[in-house]
């Protein structure tokens, strides 16, 4: 986390970005990096991870500056956390973020996150929001966290979870208003149950029509399994910048 923090403060150095408000609260706001003279640029929302009770888009502006280098830009919202809002409040701000930056291109971006974040990437995928998404790290049943202390300030029911857990939600195929392509990405050396929730979720919903597939980086945990979003040569940041194009087009005249 130390190393985001001084990788965040160098590309805020680098590169300016805007600060823009997607509702009336102090945290309800994302901040928006754009290549320079590139005003079109293609866009990426990323959704940070923390459990859903800590952390903000801030601590992860180092990861655009790879994106930027490759014409992508990107957008990282910050939400409320638990307690102090539930889990489905929380939900609620990421889609009044993602759908304030389709207002701005003109189609449903490529939305990736970490963690919390891939549980809430999938859930924007499911309701035709992102064009795309990418899971890293992914929570996407939240029924293992009831008997967690996590569970302490997220405050879920077994009803809770089930509903809120997007492994049960419906599965975005050809039929769906958005897009049909998730990457579920998780570290190889992460716990048993991060890595069977990645390939369970893309077993369910590619059984469903999705385009899903899974990749296990070699060597990473749950926190430096970001270390190849801060490279460019990367070819996790070239499937991003992929992803983002093609979500883009969507806003192409015929």
């Amino acid at each position: 986390m130390a190393r985001w923090a001084e990788r965040a403060e160098a590309a805020r150095a680098d590169h300016p970005h805007q600060r823009i408000a997607y509702g009336p609260g102090p945290r309800e706001v994302l901040d928006l990096f754009t290549p320079e003279g590139q005003p079109e640029a293609p866009v990426a929302v990323f959704l940070h991870g923390g459990y859903w009770q800590a952390l903000d888009g801030q601590a992860f502006h180092g990861i655009a500056p790879a994106l930027l280098s490759h014409g992508v830009a990107l957008a990282i919202p910050t939400y409320d956390l638990a307690p102090a809002v539930s889990l489905g409040q929380i939900l609620r701000q990421v889609r009044v973020a993602t759908e304030r930056i389709r207002d701005r291109t003109g189609y449903r971006p490529l939305v990736f996150g970490h963690s919390a974040g891939g549980h809430m990437a999938a859930a924007l995928l499911s309701e035709g929001r992102a064009g795309a998404a990418v899971a890293i790290s992914g929570v996407f049943d939240l029924l293992p966290l009831l008997e967690t202390s996590l569970n302490d300030a997220l405050r879920l029911d077994p009803l809770m979870a089930t509903a809120l857990s997007p492994i049960h939600w419906p599965v975005p195929d050809g039929s769906s208003p958005g897009g049909t392509t998730l990457d579920c990405w998780v570290g190889a050396e992460e716990s048993a149950e991060f890595r069977r929730q990645s390939h369970a979720m893309a077993e369910r919903w590619g059984a469903g029509g999705a385009d899903t597939s899974v990749r296990e980086l070699v060597g990473l945990n749950h926190f430096t399994v970001l270390a190849p979003l801060f490279e460019a040569d990367s070819p996790e940041v070239a499937r991003l910048v992929e992803l983002a194009h093609e979500t883009s087009r969507e806003a192409a005249p015929a």
